[in-house]
Order: structure tokens, then sequence, then C-alpha cells
């Protein structure tokens, strides 16, 4: 290493002014949920499970010590879902949570392996409910009036590439990328939602949200991660929001069936398997808890930089952090 480089590289990402405005941002956040009585927890950023999500892979830590000697292999967090869901079923009400997560592998302009996640679940709503005061949070936490819009996932995908992705299958998907010049699609071995995902987010997600706030819902079953099916079982109770192209955040009407969480987690277990992916361990606390009985909620995970990088008009995540993976 350049150990006269090193040393030039201390300072922070972040401007001063862009801290300040991070600061604002965060009271406004606590007072918005003050002001409608949700409690604020914390929950651990470490814990002996991680989610099964093959789309996501952890970082991981070890603990030795006082029960056990040989060691205790720790997951860090990319959610604190599971930990709130427990608090849930053991009676807490409304609750909200403002902290770090983490992601292996993810780093770049819109991604650090350690992010701030603000996360908050609503007993007695839906998904349609929630998005009414996502929409009102970032609105009061920005201190702007957006105008809101809704977009079911296959109109989307109708409307601008001219395919219903609850039909296509993923040689379908593969000729639509290649028909649209997707950049490396060409030289790709993808599932069906890999094509999906894929599609979506380099044709589709850069023009949402262009004119306020965009809610994308009704994402394909096989999306349905821990969200409610429809009665039909072709999509799922699941929103995301998009601002200046950006996915901001990501909600459920929550699945609250401890049995059908279990297969799940197996499928998605069988889909790392098949993808040379380690298996994650379940999180059987979770199980218990749902199985004790959630209730009856919705829950949401929105970017506190990205929402930041939006509001400052700033295309790189290392400008609204103090000291991003690059100047660790």
């Amino acid at each position: 290493m350049d150990r006269r480089r090193h040393l030039d590289d201390w300072r922070p990402g972040a401007s001063l002014e862009t801290l300040r405005a991070r600061a604002r941002l965060l009271a406004r956040i606590r007072a918005f949920f003050a002001a409608r009585g949700v409690l604020e927890v914390e929950t651990p950023l470490a814990g002996i499970s991680f989610g099964t999500d093959p789309a996501i892979e952890p970082l991981r830590t070890r603990f030795t010590g006082p029960g056990h000697a040989r060691g205790l292999d720790l997951y860090l967090q990319s959610s604190p879902e599971f930990f709130m869901k427990r608090l849930l079923a053991a009676g807490s009400g409304p609750i909200w949570q403002l902290g770090k997560a983490f992601r292996n592998g993810e780093a770049g302009p819109r991604h650090n392996p350690e992010f701030t996640l603000l996360e908050w679940y609503r007993p007695g709503f839906d998904d349609a409910a929630l998005m009414d005061e996502v929409a009102a949070l970032v609105c009061a936490a920005l201190e702007q009036d957006l105008p809101v819009e809704h977009c079911a996932y296959a109109a989307l995908f109708r409307t601008h590439l001219g395919i219903d992705p609850l039909e296509a299958d993923a040689e379908g998907l593969r000729d639509c990328a290649l028909a649209h010049d997707v950049l490396g699609a060409e030289g790709l071995v993808l599932d069906r939602d890999g094509w999906l995902d894929l599609l979506m987010s380099t044709l589709i997600e850069p023009l949402l949200g262009r004119d306020g706030l965009t809610f994308v819902t009704d994402y394909p079953a096989s999306q349905a991660s821990l969200a409610r099916l429809a009665p039909d079982g072709r999509t799922a109770a699941r929103f995301e929001l998009y601002w200046q192209g950006m996915e901001l955040a990501n909600g459920f009407h929550e699945l609250s069936d401890a049995t059908e969480q279990a297969q799940r987690f197996e499928q998605e277990n069988c889909r790392r398997r098949s993808a040379g992916q380690a298996p994650m361990p379940v999180d059987d606390a979770l199980l218990a808890a749902l199985e004790h009985g959630l209730p009856d909620c919705a829950g949401v995970a929105l970017g506190i930089d990205r929402l930041l990088m939006c509001q400052l008009g700033l295309d790189d995540i290392d400008q609204v952090l103090a000291f991003s993976l690059a100047r660790l």
C-alpha cells in the first residue's frame, strides 16, 4: 500500500453540510413516529441465523467466550425484520427501528456493505394502508409535498417491454433482454426471476419516480419473499417505492403462517444450493413466534442513505456517508 496516499484519504466522504442534512432528516423521522405513537425499538445487529433470500449474502463474524468456548458463528443482519416480528408476536404493538444493516458483496455508487435502514411494522395495516404512511413519512422527512402514483408490476412490463412477466418463461425473458440490448445479457445464465430482476433494474427502474413517488405493486408470487399471496396465487402483497429512478423501500402485507414460511425458507435454500450458494440456517425462533401468533400487520424497510442521496441530488452513496468502504 502507498502509505502517503493512505494518509491523504482520512477525510470523510460526506461534507459537513451533508452530515447536518442527515441529522435533520433523522430528527424529522423520529418526530414523525413520536407524533403517531409508534414505539422505537432496538434489536441485535448479529444473530445466529440469516434470511434465505438467494439475492442477499451475509457478512459473518464469530464469538468465542463464556458458553461458547468452541465459538459461535454469527451473521450481521441485513434487516432487523426477524427480531422485530418476534417483538410483534410478544405484543409490542406498532414499532419502528433506525439502525445499521449489512450485506456482503454489495459496493458501488448505490451500495455500501454497511448502510442505514429504517424499518417499521403496523398491526392492523395492509400493504395499501402502509403505502399511504410511507408516502407521508417521506414527504414529512423531506419537507416536500411530492405527488404519488401506483403502478402494477405486470403493467409496467407490458407498457415498457411488451411482455407479461406473470406468463413469460426464462427463455422469453432472455430474448427480451437481448432485443433491448441489455449489457452482458448474452453471456448470462439466469432463472426466470433472475431475468425479471435484470429487466426491471436495467430497463424499468430508471424510468420510475421521475415526477414524484412511484409505488410498484403486485409483484409475482415467486418474488413474494415474506409477503402474503393474493387470492389467485399469482401475485404478492408486496410493494417497492421509487424516487428519481432509485429504489428506496420494500414493503409487505406480512405472511403470518409459520408452515408456509418454513416452506418458503426451504424453497429459497434449494435455490441457493442450485446456484452454488451455501444454504442459510433457518430462524427457528421466528417460526416459533409465527406459530405463537403474529398480529395481522404490514411492514416496510426504507434505505436512509439513498433517500438522502435523492434529497440532495447526489449520485454516489460515498457522498452521504461519513466513511464508506473505500474510506475505512
